[in-house]
């Protein structure tokens, strides 16, 4: 029991910051709506769904291709020697705005877009040409919510279970995010996804940045315990990577030789041993759900 509790507390301190519950899960149980997604939302399967440690791999990997963007996690971002605390701090927004009431959820946004004030300066685009950047920019907004909307729906097309509504529904229901985000006209459906990530693909480049975001991602700073799953769930990611973004990137799905590895049945396997670390619901939705009936909202 003492390896399990260890082990528990090691993979809450990777995912949270701490090595005991936060406070920041439980404060869902407060407010005074139902939020913006409830338990029968796309958003809810998803975000409540373990291939969103697959997600997030695949989710920085791409989005670490638009030079606008990283330009502005490399200037102000401590990622190369906080990278756990980025992730904590990005899982607690993503979870602010599934789980939270609606008042929570726009703070969540408008906290995150203040910091961003501070994010400008200037990079060279793809072509070589000198450019400006903000963080707030729409153009930017909008392709940090592409990459993360299609990473988290691949990972869960992959990995996961059938989604209620489909992969339309929850393109449309995290559409919410992206307009508490200020991003004008995200997509409401899996095709228009496509269609305006595919409109980024001439503004994307690979180069130094990216292979260092590559190397980091490919070996973070976790626990022993932790780093061959992890290997398992970094190569399931590249899996579900479209062609143009794996030649980018500079990676190759896993194989021997002509043959591909197993990947998706060792990443289902890794992500089941995970739930059966955390437990089947997690405090975020545990707290949402206390909240929903207090307020009746359900049974």
């Amino acid at each position: 029991m003492g390896v399990v509790a260890g082990w528990r507390d090691e993979l809450r301190w990777t995912f949270t910051g701490t090595d005991r519950p936060p406070q920041w899960p439980q404060d869902f149980a407060d407010g005074t709506d139902g939020g913006y997604f409830g338990p029968d939302s796309a958003v809810w399967a998803v975000h409540g769904s373990m291939t969103t440690l697959v997600a997030g791999i695949r989710a920085l990997l791409v989005q670490s291709l638009h030079p606008g963007a990283l330009a502005g996690v490399h200037d102000f971002s401590a990622y190369r020697d906080d990278a756990l605390g980025r992730l904590a701090r990005t899982i607690r927004w993503i979870f602010t705005v599934t789980y939270g009431d609606t008042a929570a959820a726009r703070a969540g946004c408008d906290r995150v877009l203040r910091m961003h004030e501070r994010v400008r300066g200037g990079y060279t685009d793809a072509h070589g040409a000198p450019r400006t950047y903000s963080a707030n920019d729409p153009d930017l907004l909008r392709w940090v919510h592409l990459a993360f909307t299609d990473a988290f729906l691949a990972a869960e097309c992959a990995y996961g279970g059938p989604i209620p509504g489909g992969p339309d529904r929850y393109v449309a229901e995290w559409a919410v995010a992206a307009g508490l985000m200020g991003v004008p006209d995200p997509p409401r459906d899996a095709a228009q996804l496509k269609r305006q990530l595919a409109g980024f693909d001439g503004e994307l480049a690979a180069g130094e940045r990216v292979a260092e975001v590559v190397a980091l991602l490919k070996s973070p700073p976790l626990p022993a315990s932790q780093r061959l799953g992890y290997r398992i769930l970094f190569a399931g990611a590249v899996a579900t990577l479209e062609p143009k973004y794996r030649r980018l990137l500079g990676l190759d799905v896993p194989a021997l030789g002509p043959v591909p590895l197993p990947v998706r049945t060792a990443t289902r396997v890794v992500l089941a041993v995970v739930r059966l670390g955390l437990g089947r619901m997690g405090p975020s939705e545990a707290a949402a759900r206390r909240r929903r009936r207090r307020l009746g909202l359900d049974g």
